[in-house]
């Protein structure tokens, strides 16, 4: 019974391989039949990026970190297109063509973001992020009042407040802070500025918040577990999360905030006193009091994926900032005296004068431009259609575009792209300082209609937060004997060593902030 059983699963792998040839011939014959497609197709076939790296077969979820630009210059043009076995046999068109890209994003009819790959986002219901068409138009009708200028104040000011809260009241008096890892920072402070400006959630460094009552963990534990991680959630089928005690605890937390998520709204809505706010939540509860169908699962969905979005990517984005400024003092001193010239002194920044921070603002573009929260974002050719790309020599290539092509927009590969960016790989603030710096080549917030709406949010918070902290501290790597010898180089790589998650993860950046 058991050598029938192995001989019928041996004659399935091997009918499945036969058919996954078939399809494969069949697909690089068409692809054969369009000469100039053929310039930047790479038979390279990929099992993909959610399977860790298997040399020879895959080459891992950090493969687009780690190569950036290098696939386009050896291609020759800036558009590689390759082959995909797994989980069906297509072809994925990657772009680092800034004209093409912006052909791209902004026409959404020709080319739409394939919804589907989002669906493992809604846990708690669909959301501005896994929508498209009407409700796309309707989630972000009913977000887009939260940020607006009143709300990005709101921001701003309990960003500074959260800022002096960690300077007063955890470091204190201490002349040098020492952290292991700068996200033990990051995370909290980007937390409480998105649970104070965007759901009326004030949390303090001092509140010891603990456990309330019918709960198993706090709110700031869950939306931790559930941000760093969310692929467990995707990967492993519900009946698995109960099989170790890492999966438990990670079910645990989608349970918990999405019952803390649920109490949020009930708390607002059922408050006797009626305060006028301006924050997201506000916003979602005024659309669910005017539209029946806009339903608490639609509340919910929408408060994870802001919650998530604006957490992670705050916090990993911040982490980034800091280790640079610290591996590259000079430019540290450079973005600390123009802080000086803006406040002499030594007053808080008001949010009025956001836009006099422009170093600031520089600083956070370029650690951005190196390190851009996603890697790739996704679309499909809805229609045989035709895109044109170039290279650096300045030739054109007007290469057809089947339906159904999946296209990756690659920012990694964009950003680090010698046609716009002169030396991709230094860290150089002052090039966003110039007139015409290739803002079509920059998307760490995607572009066109579907941009991100939380990007002015994020900005607010970003550049409070580098003002103040770099205005009182001077930020140095930690030294540690054990890498007492190492060049400059293998500290920058140690420093800046990351892993994938939601967004680009920093492993370990460990600092000392030294009070000026």
């Amino acid at each position: 019974m058991l050598t029938k059983l192995l001989v019928l699963g041996f004659s399935v792998v091997g009918l499945y391989v036969v058919q996954k040839y078939v399809e494969f011939s069949r697909l690089v014959k068409s692809i054969q039949s369009h000469p100039r497609f053929t310039t930047v197709f790479s038979q390279r076939s990929i099992i993909g990026n959610i399977l860790p790296r298997i040399p020879g077969v895959s080459r891992g979820r950090l493969a687009t970190w780690a190569e950036k630009h290098q696939p386009y210059a050896k291609a020759g043009w800036d558009a590689v297109a390759n082959v995909t076995l797994v989980p069906r046999t297509s072809v994925t068109l990657s772009l680092v063509d800034a004209a093409a890209i912006k052909e791209v994003t902004l026409s959404r009819a020709r080319f739409p973001k394939p919804v589907k790959q989002y669906k493992v986002l809604s846990f708690f219901g669909d959301n501005i992020v896994a929508s498209e068409g009407d409700d796309w138009k309707r989630y972000r009708k009913v977000a887009a009042p939260a940020f607006s200028d009143r709300n990005n104040k709101l921001i701003w000011d309990e960003t500074v407040r959260i800022m002096l809260d960690l300077f007063d009241n955890v470091w204190g008096s201490q002349e040098s802070v020492v952290i292991d890892h700068a996200l033990d920072i990051t995370l909290p402070i980007a937390l409480f500025v998105l649970g104070a400006a965007a759901f009326g959630r004030r949390i303090s460094w001092k509140d010891d918040e603990g456990i309330p009552p019918n709960h198993q963990m706090s709110f700031k534990d869950a939306i931790h577990e559930v941000s760093m991680n969310c692929f467990i959630k995707i990967i492993f089928p519900n009946w698995a999360m109960g099989l170790t005690e890492h999966t438990r605890r990670v079910r645990l937390a989608f349970e918990e905030l999405d019952s803390h998520m649920l109490e949020m709204i009930s708390k607002r809505r059922n408050a006797e006193k009626k305060e006028e706010r301006h924050d997201l939540l506000s916003s979602l509860l005024d659309a669910s009091a005017d539209d029946p169908s806009f339903t608490d699962r639609d509340l919910t969905g929408n408060i994870f994926i802001f919650l998530v979005a604006g957490h992670e990517t705050t916090a990993h984005t911040l982490c980034f900032t800091f280790a640079m400024l610290a591996l590259y003092p000079d430019q540290q001193e450079i973005l600390y005296q123009h802080i000086k010239s803006v406040l002499p002194d030594g007053r808080l920044p008001t949010y009025e004068e956001m836009p006099l921070f422009t170093h600031s603002m520089a600083v956070f573009n370029e650690t951005l431009r190196l390190f851009p929260p996603v890697n790739g974002i996704p679309k499909y050719s809805a229609e045989d259609t035709s895109l044109t790309v170039g290279n650096a020599a300045g030739d054109k290539l007007v290469l057809p575009v089947p339906r159904d092509t999946h296209i990756v927009i690659n920012t990694v590969g964009l950003h680090y792209n010698p046609r716009y960016w002169k030396d991709p790989e230094e860290f150089r603030p002052s090039r966003f300082l110039e007139p015409d710096w290739p803002r079509d080549a920059f998307l760490p917030f995607s572009a066109g209609p579907r941009a991100c709406i939380g990007r002015k949010f994020f900005e607010t918070e970003g550049i409070a937060i580098l003002t103040m902290m770099i205005s009182r501290y001077k930020i140095e790597i930690k030294e540690d004997s054990q890498f007492a010898s190492e060049t400059f180089e293998e500290r920058k790589a140690r420093v800046l060593a990351a892993k994938p998650g939601l967004t680009i993860t920093p492993i370990r950046v460990p600092l000392v902030f030294k009070r000026r």
